[in-house]
């Protein structure tokens, strides 16, 4: 840590009056973590961390290797203007988890994230996101869902309560230095999205936790209740993180090329090709729930094969279209990922499969013009469509099967969070839902 960094930290916590700051991280599971300290211990946190049981946190230590610290990052340093300041001001920095030796910790999802950015380095790129994360509101946590406004896409209505919870979002977002790019009503009713504008991937990993905190929290604040849920409602549409990638090489785009008709550079057609190549094994990270797969199903918008087209929405990658003179925004929106995904975890997987096809010099298929659903499974399989898995537990199939996967996560997280998602089907699998009661028990 450089000494402006420290200083600059010490200043903006006495100028803002700040009381408490909070350590933030992440499980394997992308789950927020905290560990709270009075401004008092600031200066002793920013030198040597802040030790904590990493046994009790999901994938982190064993019982016999549970002492981990908190290494804050002064650059993420914000004030959370939700929080009441009537007994002093509260601020959040994230953290990278070391071991107590100040080696990193192989099984911080921040760790995973960067190294998969420094594989990119050495290949002479930057990596850039914008995700677009959808969600729902509804009166309260509990079946069944109430929402609150009956709108759909692009909807504006009168008195609209819900558009109001994202109108204050969106100003808490850019209070602390989040960078909004639109925010509007998405198809389903009283689903929402707010979309955060490019910047470097570790920085959106810290912004997309920040963002799902902060949409809780001001719905909590107007007691109703926000959920990124994949698929909370059977025959509407379900949650997703839609996510738009670039490359860059300094200032220059490096999916750009002006010779080719979709503008897309040798660069950004091998990525494509990576990303479709390896989609069926990365979806267990981009689509990590047993609802996930409620979601990933024909005809609700969400991608079921991996194509792809510059208008088609249906596809996995979309190309959205160039804007002349706006060489910079050239990029492939990759659509699978929901936003209950580990945000760290997923963009290192989507990276890692970009990189593959740019390392390996994957040819890209051409873009899809006709209406996959309706081609039959002999000619998916002809043109080399692949299906993207159809429940959790072929996911996890696909993933421990995939060298790809093992190499972008490490081993720590690769075994733990398998093992996690191995348990967590085990348990679906033994449920008897309210669809198999209302079917059949009264028939069988």
């Amino acid at each position: 840590m450089d000494e402006g960094s420290r200083e600059y930290v010490i200043h903006a916590a006495k100028e803002h009056g700040v009381k408490f700051i909070r350590l933030w991280f992440t499980d394997i599971l992308g789950f927020l973590k905290s560990v709270a300290i009075p401004v008092e211990q600031l200066e002793e946190a920013l030198d040597e961390g802040i030790g904590f049981d990493g046994s009790s946190v999901e994938g982190f230590a064993r019982l016999d290797e549970s002492d981990m610290v908190a290494m804050p990052d002064p650059s993420t340093f914000q004030v959370l203007p939700f929080r009441p300041q009537e007994q002093g001001t509260v601020a959040r920095m994230f953290c990278d988890i070391l071991e107590p030796g100040g080696k990193p910790y192989a099984g911080d999802p921040r760790y995973v994230l960067k190294q998969n950015l420094k594989r990119a380095a050495d290949l002479g790129f930057a990596f850039y996101v914008s995700p677009e994360l959808e969600y729902f509101y509804f009166e309260k946590p509990e079946t069944p869902l109430i929402g609150l406004d009956e709108g759909g896409y692009f909807d504006q209505t009168p008195l609209d309560f819900a558009s109001d919870l994202r109108r204050d979002t969106v100003l808490t977002l850019q209070k602390m230095g989040i960078e909004v790019a639109s925010s509007h009503h998405e198809g389903a009713p009283s689903q929402h999205e707010i979309d955060l504008l490019y910047t470097d991937a570790l920085t959106m990993a810290d912004n997309a936790m920040t963002y799902r905190l902060v949409v809780k929290e001001i719905a909590v604040k107007h007691g109703v209740w926000a959920s990124f849920m994949p698929k909370p409602i059977f025959g509407q549409n379900g949650n997703g993180m839609h996510t738009h990638m670039s490359l860059f090489q300094g200032e220059r785009n490096a999916f750009y090329d002006a010779r080719n008709k979709y503008h897309l550079s040798p660069t950004a057609r091998h990525y494509i090709a990576g990303l479709l190549k390896h989609a069926p094994e990365i979806t267990l990270v981009t689509n990590q729930w047993v609802n996930s797969y409620k979601r990933l199903v024909p005809g609700y918008e969400a991608p079921v094969y991996t194509t792809w087209a510059s208008v088609n929405r249906s596809d996995l990658v979309r190309v959205p279209s160039y804007k002349p003179g706006k060489e910079s925004t050239i990029r492939v929106e990759y659509r699978s990922p929901d936003p209950a995904c580990n945000p760290y975890l997923a963009f290192a997987v989507m990276l890692a499969a970009g990189l593959e096809g740019i390392e390996q010099k994957y040819k890209a298929p051409n873009p899809m013009e006709e209406n996959v659903v309706e081609m039959s499974d002999a000619q998916r399989e002809k043109a080399g469509i692949q299906t993207l898995p159809q429940d959790l537990s072929k996911a996890i199939d696909l993933a421990e099967g995939s060298t790809l996967m093992r190499n972008a996560l490490g081993d720590h997280v690769f075994e733990k969070f398998i093992a996690n998602k191995k348990i967590e089907w085990a348990n679906y699998r033994a449920q008897v839902t309210g669809y198999e009661l209302k079917q059949h028990l009264k028939i069988l």
